[in-house]
């Protein structure tokens, strides 16, 4: 769960979803961007118990991930949240659905990588994850251009905000989405697990 202080009506929150299997300097780069052009007052950590898009073999134990998440977390301003195991979700629709019920007067953005935005699709009700909060896409290395130009972006280009105007993101009525420009990290949990650390 997330710490009171967190939940101030009228913040604007980040909902950064992920394995952390484990969690890198990358999570870390990519929240720090979001907090920056979408003017975040908070990130959330959403820890997922088991993403279903993801093979269960070489997935740590969720507390270790956790554990993983919350030594990373090292910004006042990011939550590691446990809620998606306390709600009982799996999928990112289920998990938008009760916090947006839970916290309605918190105005969070989804904050996905340009490369999941590729297998978008896949994921269960994404239209409903469309139409409960804004997305916010950030750069990752050889997807950004790719992403620019999916179905999903052609689909909403009326509803995507120019990325000098990606503040204004957290107060917009869904479906809204916004490019993220900046450094883009290349580091992964796959890569980390290949060179067999953690941290």
């Amino acid at each position: 769960m997330v710490r009171k202080e967190l939940l101030t009506p009228g913040l604007k929150v980040g909902l950064l979803g992920g394995s952390f299997n484990p969690a890198h300097e990358g999570h870390l780069h990519i929240t720090r961007m979001c907090l920056a052009a979408l003017e975040l007052d908070r990130v959330w950590w959403l820890v997922s118990p088991g993403n279903p898009l993801k093979p269960g073999k070489g997935m740590a134990p969720y507390e270790d991930r956790f554990a993983s998440a919350e030594r990373m977390a090292r910004d006042p301003r990011i939550a590691v949240s446990g809620i998606e195991k306390e709600l009982g979700t799996r999928y990112t629709a289920d998990t938008l659905k009760a916090l947006t019920a839970r916290f309605a007067d918190v105005n969070f953005v989804w904050l996905m990588g340009a490369d999941n935005m590729l297998q978008f699709p896949k994921w269960r009700n994404w239209r409903g994850i469309l139409e409960t909060v804004p997305v916010a896409i950030y750069p990752r290395p050889g997807y950004t251009l790719k992403a620019r130009l999916s179905p999903i972006a052609s689909m909403l280009r009326d509803r995507t905000l120019d990325t000098t105007d990606a503040a204004l993101l957290p107060l917009v009525t869904p479906p809204a989405l916004a490019f993220l420009s900046g450094p883009e990290s290349s580091r992964s949990a796959t890569e980390i697990r290949a060179a067999g650390g953690w941290v």
